[in-house]
């Protein structure tokens, strides 16, 4: 009952982080509140999503700096053979009276980078590093070793196939900023997506080469919210003629969480049918818990204390992976993309901690944590209709799961899908990997893919790297996914 307590005050702080600041944290926090009480959302539209265009100011500005500023010479610790391919990092503002600046980091391909994509990725949380989670420890060039210095490989890094853009939104995660300490308090979806399109098209202009490039976001977890919002405010403001033109073609979200009704009820079903609950929770919940209205009774509330009782000291975004053991690690262990290390956000946070990473980054001097404490003013319950409007626009929507996650599980997605009675264009199949092995599942709907990750976890290119590059080839390709 203390840790409901917990929940409920963070939820009337709105704040994400509270005592912790990690993305398991951050995201089971906002799960668990918006069983208690509907968060605020803007009343401007019938999605709850206000557009940048109602701001008279034009987005961009005239002193976004140079590219060449924001060169990486070479990251300390990186491997010193196979670099081959150009990196970038620095800030970019969105903001000059607050002084809100975002910071990215880009990894060119190295093959064809002139030709192939640009893509945007988008950790969640919400309030949590796309540099330290995305970059570092699934779909970046590089993973950190365990002595939290030194750098390796990644050979199933995604800028193989494309030019690839981390973005630490909102200001307040990682090592985004702002001059106006409200701003840390007074944040939500809304700042979110407008300061990343802000962002984008500042960005552009020091970038120039990829103006009219294909683009395509991606993201995964409380980015289901975070990327059709801003693929949502991209299609919206591409109809002003004076503004720069995103050629937006698709995005992909992995274990999103889009809606928070077939949430709560797919996670409890994920949960019983996969024997980490017992008949009489799973009874207990489907009789007295209502995840339509969120009425949540005291009868209700001890089943979902019993189921998470029940559940024990387990990894929720991967129930099958061991958990982190400090005490048993060698010291300097040398990392294997093939083994996914689960103390891998304490490397993490060591090396972009360390004073000369910081710097060959361009950061401000910064006590770097992958999670912001950041205060949350609005998350609608549901993205659906945004992502029915996608849809409707035209572009490539793809949704995928990896199938070990408990959180923001396969069948909170499925039941999501399902309320927006797509027709079936392809049926469910299995898709394959390499050597033969299944990769995952996917079936097409109409204008939209729904394919899960075999083993892969809420992070699906940290558990399989693998499969997820093969994904995210036929993603950004339009081409189905292989069967054989």
């Amino acid at each position: 009952m203390k840790m409901k307590l917990l929940f409920l005050s963070c939820l009337l702080l709105l704040s994400v982080s509270c005592n912790s600041a990690n993305q398991v944290s951050s995201l089971s926090k906002l799960i668990k509140a918006q069983r208690y009480q509907k968060p605020l959302q803007s009343q401007s539209s019938q999605n709850g999503l206000e557009q940048v265009g109602e701001n008279p100011f034009s987005p961009v500005r005239h002193d976004f700096g140079s590219k060449e500023a924001d060169k990486i010479d070479a990251l300390p610790g990186q491997p010193t053979e196979g670099v081959d391919f150009d990196q970038y990092a620095g800030y970019v503002t969105v903001d000059d009276t607050a002084g809100r600046a975002l910071f990215y980091y880009f990894v060119e391909s190295p093959q064809d980078s002139s030709t192939k994509p640009l893509v945007l990725w988008l950790n969640g949380g919400p309030g949590c590093s796309s540099l330290g989670y995305g970059a570092m420890e699934e779909l970046g060039p590089f993973r950190v070793n365990g002595d939290g210095v030194s750098l390796y490989k990644n050979g199933y890094a995604w800028n193989n196939d494309a030019n690839v853009l981390f973005l630490e939104s909102p200001a307040g995660v990682g090592f985004s900023y702002s001059n106006t300490t409200s701003d840390y308090r007074n944040v939500g979806d809304n700042k979110t997506a407008s300061d990343s399109y802000i962002f984008l098209i500042n960005w552009l202009e020091k970038f120039p080469e990829y103006k009219m490039r294909d683009f395509y976001i991606t993201g995964e977890s409380y980015a289901g919210h975070y990327v059709p919002q801003l693929a949502y405010t991209i299609v919206s403001e591409n109809k002003d003629a004076n503004q720069t033109i995103i050629n937006l073609k698709g995005i992909a979200i992995g274990n999103a969480w889009i809606d928070a009704s077939t949430g709560a009820k797919g996670s409890f079903d994920y949960l019983w049918g996969h024997a980490l609950n017992s008949d009489e929770t799973k009874a207990g919940i489907d009789e007295y818990c209502d995840f339509v209205t969120f009425n949540i009774s005291s009868t209700c509330e001890k089943y979902m204390d019993q189921s998470d009782n029940e559940v024990g000291e387990i990894d929720p975004y991967n129930i099958y992976a061991p958990l982190c053991d400090k005490e048993s690690k060698p010291a300097g262990k040398t990392g294997s993309v093939y083994e996914f290390d689960p103390c891998s956000d304490n490397y993490v946070n060591t090396y972009l901690n360390l004073p000369a990473v910081q710097a060959a980054l361009h950061a401000r001097p910064t006590q770097w944590s992958a999670c912001g404490d950041v205060g949350w003013t609005d998350s609608p319950m549901t993205v659906l209709p945004i992502i029915q409007d996608l849809i409707s626009s035209g572009i490539r929507l793809w949704i995928y799961s990896g199938d070990v996650d408990s959180v923001v599980d396969v069948m909170t997605t499925k039941y999501a899908i399902n309320t927006l009675n797509l027709k079936t264009e392809t049926p469910f199949r299995p898709w394959y990997s390499s050597a033969g092995e299944v990769g995952g599942y996917v079936i097409v709907y109409e204008g939209l893919v729904f394919a899960t990750v075999r083993g892969a976890g809420h992070e699906v290119p940290s558990y399989q790297p693998e499969r997820a590059l093969t994904l995210f080839s036929a993603f950004i390709q339009g081409a189905p996914l292989p069967s054989s």
